[in-house]
């Protein structure tokens, strides 16, 4: 992507449609190889541009499946600076409200104690 916002904001637009454009095709490679380039500009302090990412990342999301975007976003939930985490809790948010019932199979395993039982039966079920 170019230095330019306006060059980096008309990416982020092309690179949302087209991956609205490929679900469920099977081009998640080259849909992940567009997401680094994505990514970095999660920092941006332009409006437009800001607005221009979260939605390349939301179609993302669309095609790549929710637990690939949630991986990326976990890394940055509990960094020691407050901008960081308060851009990578926006994205968590929006990506729980999208896909709430698509995250749960990507959650850690917590054992059990002794008051309460975190074991998710029906997910193993399935499994």
């Amino acid at each position: 992507m170019d230095r330019d916002l306006v060059h980096r904001q008309t990416a982020c637009t092309a690179i949302k449609h087209m991956a609205l454009g490929v679900v469920g095709l099977g081009c998640e490679d080259a849909l992940i190889h567009l997401l680094n380039f994505v990514w970095p500009n999660i920092f941006e302090t332009s409006p437009h541009v800001i607005n221009a990412v979260m939605e390349a990342i939301e179609g993302l999301r669309c095609s790549l499946g929710p637990v690939k975007i949630l991986q990326y976003s976990l890394q940055g939930l509990f960094h020691p600076a407050r901008k960081v985490r308060d851009v990578y809790w926006k994205i968590y948010n929006g990506l729980y409200i999208s896909a709430q019932d698509a995250l749960v199979a990507a959650f850690p395993r917590i054992p059990d104690d002794d008051k309460n039982s975190y074991i998710r039966h029906e997910l193993e079920y399935f499994l």
